[in-house]
């Protein structure tokens, strides 16, 4: 196989285009990116950087909201494949239920990328994103380190998760595989946020509520981290209870200058987007690609936080 070519991420700021756009002129390719939500940072970035990839590559990009809802996603598809886009990128809620469109793309002609979310086996033509599992084994491993130099070598931990989220499971599954079981770890059970603030927050409360002993908090997502933190806060523990999770927000950079946020796996949303954007215009233009393409991940702490925060201000 070909050696491919460096993917270069690069970050816009920018509004998403939410709706369902123009087919292609002969002149200009048109991509369709069908996202979960427009709720989480971390899908807004991975917008823009695929919109910033698609300007400077000379494609037009529509994307899709699906506001978390699998079905609206598998209509999505199908409406762009009827619109005769030239490329399609796919962030999948259901992984199992989206292949059905997926392989009625390919059928049509019309090449489909992956991106975050794993699909089964089908006819995509790459798959974007981070290694989940071996990311959950890497937090994990910090948190053990964590726990053993910072709270004497003990700690009760709950997880919250989101159980309707398939890369969450696998991100779960891949830190339970290094922490549970581990010296001086007493697991307190997994709580489900849905991949939703509001519920993460009530889930992280109850999980409080239901364990006063409890020293950590592990969540799985953005809004399970989000709501953690305002758990946290809420009842007033932010001396007792250290949390490690995924994906940064200002609200967990706060976290992290208090003390009681002590490691999150940041990945590169924008990367993603604009690994994606670049696959898809380099398969149109007949070069060969990987079909794994990796963006790695970084576990922020209090020690390399500061060149994040421009980010999120």
């Amino acid at each position: 196989m070909a050696m491919r070519r460096p993917l270069l991420a690069t970050a816009l700021a920018g509004a998403s285009l939410l709706a369902f756009g123009s087919v292609a002129t002969a002149q200009t390719p048109t991509l369709a990116m069908v996202q979960i939500n427009q709720q989480a940072l971390f899908f807004t970035q991975m917008n823009e950087g695929a919109q910033a990839k698609a300007a400077e590559l000379g494609a037009n990009l529509v994307i899709f909201n699906a506001n978390n809802d699998p079905a609206a996603q598998n209509n999505a598809i199908e409406t762009y494949i009827a619109q005769g886009v030239d490329g399609l990128i796919v962030v999948a809620i259901d992984v199992n239920g989206v292949m059905p469109a997926v392989e009625d793309a390919a059928a049509a002609g019309i090449p489909v990328v992956a991106v975050d979310a794993i699909l089964p086996e089908g006819p995509q033509i790459a798959q974007v994103g981070v290694d989940n599992a071996a990311a959950g084994q890497m937090i994990g491993e910090h948190f053990l380190s964590y726990m053993n130099a910072e709270m004497g070598g003990a700690a009760k931990l709950g997880i919250v998760g989101a159980l309707n989220s398939f890369i969450q499971n696998v991100r779960q599954e891949g830190f339970e595989s290094v922490v549970a079981g581990a010296e001086g770890v007493t697991m307190a059970g997994v709580v489900d946020g849905r991949n939703v603030q509001d519920t993460a927050m009530t889930a992280a409360e109850n999980l409080m509520t239901a364990n006063p002993d409890l020293t950590a908090i592990y969540a799985t997502g953005e809004p399970a981290l989000l709501g953690a933190v305002a758990a946290v806060e809420s009842q007033g523990r932010q001396d007792n209870v250290v949390v490690v999770g995924w994906d940064l927000t200002a609200a967990a950079i706060q976290g992290i200058d208090d003390g009681y946020v002590v490691g999150v796996v940041q990945q590169d949303p924008a990367g993603m987007g604009a690994a994606a954007v670049e696959a898809l215009m380099m398969h149109l233009a007949g070069e060969t690609i990987d079909f794994d393409i990796a963006v790695p991940v970084t576990i922020v702490t209090g020690d390399n936080v500061e060149p994040f925060r421009a980010i999120f201000q």
